[in-house]
Order: C-alpha cells, then sequence, then structure tokens
C-alpha cells in the first residue's frame, strides 16, 4: 500500500482509485496515515479505514474524487463517534454535518434528480448513491 517517497509524495498507483484523481494534499493525508497506522497495528484492513477517516477529516467525497471541505471536522456519526467502534452511521465521504444548502449545490453537481424534495438526510442517501455510481462509472 502507500508509502510516502523522498519527494514527499505518495505513488499514486498504490492509492485508491478516488484519491488518485484528488488533490496532493489528500493523497498526502491518506498515505501518511496509512503508513503510520500499518507500523502501528500491523494490520493492512485497519491501516486502510484509519487512513480513510484521516481524508474525511479534511475533504468530503465528491463523485470519483475528494475535494476540500470548507471547515475540517468529522464526516459523519461514525466518526464523530470513532470509526473503529463501528458504531453509528458512515457517509461514506458525504460530509453529512454539512448545510442543507451545500449538500443541495453538491447534489445539483451530481444531477441528483427530484432534490429540491429531499430533506438533509435524504440529500446525504441520495449523495452517496451518486458518489457510488459515478466511481463505479469513471473506474
Amino acid at each position: 500500500m502507500p508509502k510516502i517517497g523522498e519527494n514527499g509524495r505518495a505513488k499514486k498507483s498504490e492509492l485508491p482509485s478516488t484519491l488518485q484523481k484528488s488533490p496532493a494534499k489528500a493523497q498526502q493525508t491518506f498515505a501518511a496515515a496509512h503508513d503510520a497506522a500499518a507500523e502501528q497495528y500491523g494490520d493492512e484492513a485497519r491501516a486502510h479505514r484509519v487512513a480513510f477517516s484521516a481524508v474525511k477529516h479534511s475533504f468530503e467525497k465528491v463523485g470519483d474524487h475528494w475535494e476540500a471541505k470548507d471547515e475540517k471536522g468529522p464526516s459523519d456519526e461514525r466518526a464523530r463517534i470513532g470509526g473503529l467502534s463501528g458504531k453509528g452511521d458512515t457517509a461514506e465521504g458525504v460530509d453529512a454535518n454539512a448545510t442543507k444548502k451545500h449538500l443541495m449545490d453538491l447534489a445539483r453537481r451530481l444531477d441528483v434528480t427530484g432534490r429540491s424534495t429531499m430533506t438533509k438526510d435524504e440529500l446525504v442517501e441520495a449523495l452517496v448513491k451518486a458518489n457510488r455510481r459515478i466511481s463505479a462509472e469513471r473506474r
């Protein structure tokens, strides 16, 4: 899995596909957290979860890539509680703590149909589905 090289960057080919299309800062965040967790825990799956948790603190998933959030912080209930507990719902990179206006803007960008009548929770769920669909189409 990703290792930070001498140039301070992770090898793109070793990153998950959504991070390969994301800003260098998101890639570096993932690689650094992954390397540290792999060394500490010795468990690849756990290192992967820790690394994505670190990315979700500063970035949100938009379609098939990650973009910087306006405000850093936990992106969903699971991140707020502590992701390794397995408790709480995950929004798979959608910032469920963002404003409804922000979620509506993302839904517009991703062409989510029916967005104008959705509640905030419905928008989060629709964005998760749109992200999955777009990521799968572009792999």
